[in-house]
């Protein structure tokens, strides 16, 4: 029995050496694998950076029109100056997974212009104002990201728009592609009575020394990063690459508490505390030691695998640490405490008072969706009573600064005669969506004029419901991918085609319920819960929230909010 058990190990044993070994496929770290492109993508931005399309925009492109374009630069190197062609009118959403780019797209670009730390003058927003109606035929959206989006704009048009946003000191530099994408800031940033900490200092110099570097200008995919010091943690920290919550520390006093990893898209992971309290004077080296980690580490060799929440998987949080101090800063970061829980709404909807003794109003535009017309009353409105500065916010809404006490009710009567509430309105505060099919080319659904439609709708049929206990964050996208935030919504809804009992394929959405990020009404962030075969559509929206609204209303406990109630009760009760 031995010898026989001897014989058939030695014969595995010689199978295995004859056996070839399997080389380890590389990931495209460059630190570890070197710099050769692995894809298309990389191989693009090997051959030129995306920075320098530019030149080529003004002194080609703009001249020859759109024909005239090379489709690498078209597809891959106009993202770097904010431009992506944008969904031809008229394809249908069955069809967004079915035809080739090319086919999808328009001659016509959305553009979308960077707002670091969402920080505007009136003079500023008149000049997107402006453009937004000669070149963009009236359109402007507020992002979830502090940017402003236009659409239509022609090629032709972009060295006389650049000119113009530059002379006042906003740029389109960046906003997309493999880069430091916008700085996202605590909108009242410098102004808020209860802030810990001004993060504009360190917002300001990692714009002015890197936005536009080179060196930081090929990263394996898009960057994100915040910074707030604002306790009410009003950047949606947790799902950013790189992010700094202010932290009162016993022994170092105010600093920032660091946050690496986050992002959501269709495979969602929150950022992780590195552990680390970063001095105000280390913010921006810090910053850079991470994003030059994410470029020297990054995987590159696919590119649904390249975000940085992928390393940070494998990493985990101490050796992510341990590189950043060892092999980037050269020194080591005290160790430091979490942020307290938020005791104050992140959205900064409503009248307060800065520190100044002023006001700031914060005021909801439905979905972020605005207008060339509407942001030029806007600055006629601040304008008139004294204000010459605006902040826009990660939740698709608009602040008025330094408004005077006696002006205060004026100001309010004339935002709502602008149809901007800055009430705590049933839906329309809590309501975010994406771009949707009438201008992206990856969406399935339409969105914005879907989200407007059912908060209108909600409005009148819970007219019966003075307050709700909470804020019921709403929140449609497109497609899978993300950009409206649907798994950290209390409802979220993820655009799909639907098909109906009656077999008819119609536009709707999958349903997630019971999401969120750290807030007053919540201790820490946490993904929704999908419905297993809930789909709702288009058409039925409303009622179906509505009646969600309704059963948490009537079943909830005495303190128990809507994510908490989503996520106790049986799957039936979410149907």
């Amino acid at each position: 029995m031995s010898t026989q058990v001897e014989e058939n190990t030695e014969t595995a044993g010689k199978r295995a050496a004859k056996r070839p070994v399997r080389q380890k496929k590389s990931n495209g770290q460059w630190k570890i694998d070197g710099h050769e492109p692995l894809n298309k993508n990389e191989n693009d931005k090997a051959e030129d950076n995306g920075l320098n399309v530019r030149a080529r925009i003004e002194t080609i492109y703009a001249k020859r029109g759109f024909s005239s374009i090379d489709s690498d630069d078209l597809h891959g190197r106009f993202r770097w100056w904010g431009l992506y062609t944008q969904r031809k009118p008229g394809i249908d959403g069955g069809r967004t997974a079915k035809l080739e780019p090319h086919e999808l797209e328009d001659e016509y670009f959305m553009l979308r212009i960077r707002i670091d730390g969402g920080k505007l003058t009136t003079e500023q927003l008149r000049v997107i104002a402006d453009i937004s109606n000669e070149f963009a035929r009236g359109t402007a959206d507020l992002t979830d990201r502090q940017n402003i989006q236009l659409h239509w704009v022609e090629i032709e048009s972009m060295p006389g728009i650049w000119r113009r946003l530059e002379a006042v000191g906003l740029q389109t530099t960046e906003a997309c592609g493999d880069v430091p994408r916008v700085i996202l800031g605590s909108p009242v940033a410098g102004i808020a009575a209860d802030e810990l900490i001004d993060p504009t200092p360190a917002i300001e110099e990692i714009s002015r020394r890197y936005i536009g570097d080179e060196s930081l200008a090929n990263l394996p995919r898009k960057y994100k990063t915040a910074i707030t010091g604002h306790p009410s943690q009003d950047v949606v920290h947790e799902i950013n690459d790189c992010s700094f919550v202010a932290v009162d520390h016993p022994d170092h006093g105010v600093g920032y508490d660091l946050w690496v990893g986050g992002a959501l898209s269709v495979v969602p992971r929150f950022a992780e505390r590195l552990g680390a309290w970063v001095a105000p004077d280390q913010v921006v080296d810090t910053w850079l030691g991470v994003t030059q980690i994410f470029r020297d580490y990054g995987y590159r060799r696919l590119r649904n695998k390249a975000r940085l929440k992928f390393l940070l998987a494998d990493w985990g949080p101490e050796k992510f640490r341990e590189v950043l101090e060892t092999e980037y800063l050269g020194f080591k970061l005290a160790d430091g405490p979490a942020p307290a829980k938020p005791i104050t709404a992140g959205d900064h909807v409503g009248v307060h008072k800065q520190a100044d003794g002023r006001y700031y109003i914060g005021v909801t535009l439905i979905a972020g969706r605005a207008s060339g017309t509407l942001l030029g009353q806007l600055v006629d409105l601040a304008e008139k009573y004294g204000s010459t500065r605006l902040r826009t916010t990660p939740h698709q809404k608009v602040l008025l600064l330094d408004i005077d006490e006696a002006d205060v009710d004026d100001v309010v009567a004339g935002l709502d005669a602008l149809g901007l509430s800055s009430r705590k309105d049933l839906f329309r505060r809590s309501t975010i969506a994406c771009t949707g099919i009438e201008f992206c080319k990856l969406a399935i659904v339409e969105t914005k004029q879907t989200a407007a439609d059912a908060v209108e709708k909600l409005e009148a049929r819970l007219a019966d419901i003075e307050e709700l206990p909470h804020p019921i964050s709403f929140h449609l996208n497109g497609c899978p991918n993300s950009c409206a935030r649907i798994q950290t919504a209390d409802i979220g809804l993820k655009g799909q085609i639907v098909t109906t009992d009656e077999g008819e394929q119609v536009p709707g959405f999958q349903v997630h319920v019971g999401g969120g990020l750290a807030s007053k009404d919540r201790d820490e962030a946490g993904l929704g819960r999908t419905v297993r075969g809930l789909k709702v559509t288009a058409e039925n929206l409303t009622e179906y929230v509505e009646t969600l609204v309704r059963r948490f209303l009537a079943g909830r406990g005495e303190t128990e909010t809507f994510s908490e109630w989503a996520n106790r009760v049986d799957e039936e009760e979410l149907k």
